[in-house]
Parts: structure tokens; C-alpha cells; sequence
């Protein structure tokens, strides 16, 4: 499980005197056991979840980075994109443009879309199924180009 092998990577990373490593895993160990004790999590947190939550922390850094960066802050960006790094090791790998074009495509084939009347349809199934392999910013502006 995910939450087993963050915990394992916790003690390497302090083995290995890795400060930034071991602040964002600790950081992810932290949120994840937040979301096992919250009511009705029945003190479980199954993987396709525990991905969703390091997904959103990965957003969130790149979101601050940007920000720092815009800020003109570049040391506070770089440290929050080395932790985006070391969180991104437990994602799957993301889909090239070509697999999120042709994933699309077929997408919107299955939903039988015609025009960007059907975008709702189209991105409901497709966020889906692509779930923590492509960003929601990309399968939509894909989606909108095919549609348009």
C-alpha cells in the first residue's frame, strides 16, 4: 500500500540525511493520516484515494511555485518544486500528448459528442478515466479541441 511505502521511505530518507524528501513525505504521512481518521474513513485509505491526495499536494506546490515565482522569489519556488518532485516518484507515469489525444478520442467516440454542446458529457467521462494520469487543465483544453 502507498501509505506503507511512504512510511518506509520516511526512515530512508532519514537514513540518507535527505531533508527535503523527508519534510514532504512526512507532510504526505501527515495528510494521509488525516484523511484515515476523518469520520467514516473507518481508519482506511485505499491507494486510488491516497493518490488523489498526493495528486492535489502536487497541484497545490506548483500552484505556490508559480505564485513564488511571479513574486519574484525563485529560492521559495525551487524549494517548493523539490518537494513537487519527490511527490510526483509516487504518481503514475503521465500520458504523452499523443496517448491523451487518442484516450480522448476515443472518449468521445464512446459518448457519441458531436460538438462542444456534449464538452460536460465528454469531461465527465474522460476526467475519470484519466484520472491521475493527465492534469484536468490538459484533457480539458485536448477535449476542446477536438470538440471545436
Amino acid at each position: 500500500m502507498l501509505f506503507d511505502q511512504v512510511s518506509k521511505d520516511i526512515i530512508a530518507a532519514m537514513k540518507a540525511h535527505d531533508k527535503v524528501a523527508l519534510e514532504t513525505l512526512r507532510n504526505i504521512k501527515k495528510v494521509f493520516l488525516e484523511a484515515k481518521t476523518a469520520p467514516g474513513a473507518n481508519d482506511t485509505l485505499e491507494d486510488a484515494d491516497a493518490l488523489k491526495l498526493i495528486q492535489k499536494l502536487v497541484k497545490q506546490g506548483k500552484d505556490a511555485a508559480d505564485i513564488y515565482t511571479q513574486q519574484g522569489r525563485a529560492d521559495l519556488a525551487e524549494a517548493e518544486l523539490a518537494q513537487v518532485k519527490v511527490m510526483e516518484a509516487y504518481l503514475p507515469k503521465p500520458l504523452s500528448e499523443e496517448e491523451l489525444t487518442a484516450a480522448i478520442k476515443q472518449i468521445i467516440a464512446e459518448t457519441g459528442a458531436t460538438s462542444m454542446k456534449d464538452m460536460g458529457k465528454v469531461m465527465g467521462a474522460a476526467t475519470k478515466a484519466l484520472s491521475g494520469k493527465a492534469e484536468g487543465r490538459a484533457i480539458s483544453a485536448k477535449v476542446k479541441e477536438l470538440l471545436g
